[in-house]
Protein backbone atom coordinates (compact mmCIF):
# COMPACT_ATOMS: atom_id res chain seq x y z
CA UNK A 1 0.00 0.00 0.00
CA UNK A 2 3.08 2.45 0.86
CA UNK A 3 4.16 1.59 -2.89
CA UNK A 4 1.22 2.62 -4.22
CA UNK A 5 0.68 5.91 -2.40
CA UNK A 6 4.35 6.45 -3.34
CA UNK A 7 3.41 6.44 -6.93
CA UNK A 8 0.59 8.73 -6.74
CA UNK A 9 2.15 11.45 -4.82
CA UNK A 10 5.48 11.16 -6.75
CA UNK A 11 2.98 10.83 -10.17
CA UNK A 12 0.99 13.97 -8.95
CA UNK A 13 3.98 16.12 -8.17
CA UNK A 14 5.64 15.30 -11.85
CA UNK A 15 2.27 16.86 -13.45
CA UNK A 16 1.82 19.63 -10.84
CA UNK A 17 5.54 20.44 -11.94
CA UNK A 18 5.30 20.09 -15.65
CA UNK A 19 1.96 22.33 -15.77
CA UNK A 20 4.22 24.66 -13.77
CA UNK A 21 6.70 24.54 -16.22
CA UNK A 22 4.85 24.48 -19.55
CA UNK A 23 2.82 27.69 -18.12
CA UNK A 24 6.07 29.82 -16.89
CA UNK A 25 4.23 33.01 -18.23
CA UNK A 26 3.22 36.03 -16.05
CA UNK A 27 -0.23 37.01 -16.15
CA UNK A 28 -2.30 39.64 -14.39
CA UNK A 29 -3.65 38.77 -11.52
CA UNK A 30 -6.32 40.99 -10.31
CA UNK A 31 -7.36 40.14 -5.92
CA UNK A 32 -9.35 43.14 -4.86
CA UNK A 33 -10.95 46.25 -6.92
CA UNK A 34 -9.86 49.43 -5.43
CA UNK A 35 -11.53 52.84 -5.31
CA UNK A 36 -10.79 54.30 -8.64
CA UNK A 37 -11.06 51.70 -10.71
CA UNK A 38 -7.78 50.03 -10.00
CA UNK A 39 -7.26 46.42 -8.12
CA UNK A 40 -4.37 44.53 -5.72
CA UNK A 41 -3.01 43.49 -9.29
CA UNK A 42 -0.17 41.12 -9.33
CA UNK A 43 1.92 39.30 -12.00
CA UNK A 44 2.63 36.11 -11.41
CA UNK A 45 3.44 32.69 -13.85
CA UNK A 46 0.20 30.43 -14.02
CA UNK A 47 1.07 27.79 -12.53
CA UNK A 48 1.64 29.62 -9.36
CA UNK A 49 -1.35 31.45 -9.30
CA UNK A 50 -3.00 27.77 -10.06
CA UNK A 51 -0.49 26.48 -7.04
CA UNK A 52 -1.29 29.15 -4.51
CA UNK A 53 -5.30 29.39 -5.16
CA UNK A 54 -5.20 25.16 -4.79
CA UNK A 55 -3.72 25.61 -1.59
CA UNK A 56 -5.95 28.28 -0.39
CA UNK A 57 -8.69 25.47 -0.91
CA UNK A 58 -6.86 22.90 0.15
CA UNK A 59 -5.25 23.79 3.59
CA UNK A 60 -8.54 24.85 5.10
CA UNK A 61 -9.91 21.56 4.40
CA UNK A 62 -7.08 19.29 5.79
CA UNK A 63 -7.12 21.72 9.02
CA UNK A 64 -10.91 20.53 9.10
CA UNK A 65 -10.22 17.05 8.85
CA UNK A 66 -6.85 16.84 11.43
CA UNK A 67 -8.98 18.75 13.64
CA UNK A 68 -12.00 16.01 13.18
CA UNK A 69 -9.67 13.11 13.69
CA UNK A 70 -8.27 14.31 16.70
CA UNK A 71 -11.47 15.07 18.32
CA UNK A 72 -12.51 11.43 17.71
CA UNK A 73 -9.31 10.10 18.86
CA UNK A 74 -9.38 12.34 22.33
CA UNK A 75 -12.63 10.62 22.23
CA UNK A 76 -11.99 6.75 21.87
CA UNK A 77 -9.05 7.43 24.28
CA UNK A 78 -11.61 9.00 26.81
CA UNK A 79 -13.96 5.91 26.17
CA UNK A 80 -11.31 3.13 26.39
CA UNK A 81 -10.13 4.74 29.65
CA UNK A 82 -13.53 4.61 30.88
CA UNK A 83 -14.17 0.99 30.01
CA UNK A 84 -10.73 0.43 31.75
CA UNK A 85 -11.94 2.01 34.82
CA UNK A 86 -15.02 0.00 35.26
CA UNK A 87 -13.50 -3.16 33.97
CA UNK A 88 -10.63 -2.37 37.25
CA UNK A 89 -13.33 -1.78 39.58
CA UNK A 90 -14.36 -4.36 42.41
CA UNK A 91 -18.03 -5.51 41.34
CA UNK A 92 -20.89 -5.68 44.02
CA UNK A 93 -21.30 -9.09 45.20
CA UNK A 94 -23.65 -10.65 44.18
CA UNK A 95 -25.86 -12.89 46.67
CA UNK A 96 -25.75 -16.32 45.93
CA UNK A 97 -28.76 -18.45 45.16
CA UNK A 98 -29.22 -21.14 47.16
CA UNK A 99 -28.58 -24.38 45.65
CA UNK A 100 -31.30 -27.08 47.76
CA UNK A 101 -35.32 -26.41 47.27
CA UNK A 102 -37.33 -27.69 49.88
CA UNK A 103 -38.73 -30.93 48.34
CA UNK A 104 -42.24 -29.77 50.17
CA UNK A 105 -42.30 -25.99 48.46
CA UNK A 106 -41.56 -28.14 45.35
CA UNK A 107 -44.56 -28.50 42.82
CA UNK A 108 -46.06 -31.88 42.57
CA UNK A 109 -45.27 -33.30 38.93
CA UNK A 110 -48.21 -34.99 37.47
CA UNK A 111 -47.78 -38.33 35.94
CA UNK A 112 -49.45 -38.77 32.40
CA UNK A 113 -52.92 -39.27 31.95
CA UNK A 114 -53.57 -37.91 34.88
CA UNK A 115 -55.70 -34.71 35.45
CA UNK A 116 -55.38 -32.16 38.53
Amino acid sequence: MQVIRTLLWVTLTAILVAFIAMNWTKVPVNFWPLTGGNYVHFEWPVGVVALVFFLFGAVPMWLVHRAAQWRLKRRIHSLENTMLAVGASPSPAMPEASPSIEPELAAPSLAPGSSA
